[in-house]
């Protein structure tokens, strides 16, 4: 359960290797976040990192393999992870691939489909079951404003978050009343190595400033998080923008 200020007591991180969710991590752990549980497709990998978050007062239980295409492994991993912890107070989904380039790759665009939008409504779906069954707790999903109007530079990747936005902000509205809630993170650029060496677009931003996004929508409550915030004005602006001049954006 939250402690009595409302701070998150347990955390299960899935893609816990990734710069933005180390960096969540990190923040809920400096805002009394007492146990994280890593999740990745190379649990050995994440022992660098569950050693930045074990100290005093806070510590990595224990690092977890998780494969997120492995769809079929989705329900056992998730009661074995809350077997062994008890109640989880929050989930991060952040696991995803990037992909740019492989729009003319069937297989490549297939894959990035199957871990971005499949992995994720599957291991989701099997998480919300667990924490209604709990009583409580908030699912965090890492989408994207590269889904909020799919732009032609990386329709694979923003169809993908696109899917997982919707599939997401419905989940969350079918959860009012249960003591379970969803909020949505989406970050604009963020300067990670996946990103790397990519032209960085406007306003882009870095792994902790989307962690302290995430931990102030937390407290808020947000159903939805914009991270920067300018990004939300933006969106709304491209998202109404006629479509023979979206095409003629190049971004």
């Amino acid at each position: 359960m939250r402690d009595a200020l409302g701070a998150v007591q347990s955390a299960l991180v899935l893609g816990g290797g990734s710069e933005i969710a180390q960096a969540i991590a990190h923040r809920l752990v400096a805002d009394r976040t007492r146990t994280v549980l890593l999740a990745g497709r190379a649990p050995e990998r994440l022992e660098a990192s569950a050693e930045a978050h074990r100290g005093p007062d806070a510590e990595v239980d224990k690092t977890l393999p998780f494969v997120a295409e492995d769809v079929d492994s989705h329900p056992e991993f998730v009661e074995d992870a809350f077997r062994h912890h008890g109640d989880v107070d929050l989930v991060l989904v952040a696991f995803g691939v990037l992909g740019s380039g492989t729009e003319d790759d069937p297989a490549a665009a297939t894959a990035i489909a199957r871990t971005n939008y499949l992995g994720a409504v599957s291991v989701m779906t099997a998480v919300v079951e667990r924490l209604k069954r709990q009583g409580h707790g908030t699912l965090v999903v890492l989408s994207s404003v590269a889904g909020e109007r799919v732009r032609k530079s990386n329709y694979v990747y923003g169809s993908s978050k696109a899917g997982l936005d919707a599939f997401a902000q419905g989940l969350g509205d079918s959860l009012q009343g249960s003591g379970v809630s969803v909020m949505v993170v989406r970050p604009g650029f963020v300067k990670t190595k996946m990103t790397e060496g990519m032209e960085p677009a406007p306003f882009a931003t870095h792994p902790e400033a989307v962690a302290d996004a995430v931990v102030g929508g937390l407290r808020k409550g947000s159903h939805t998080v914009w991270a920067p915030p300018i990004m939300r004005p933006i969106m709304s602006v491209l998202r109404h923008l006629p479509r023979p001049l979206f095409r003629r954006l190049n971004f």
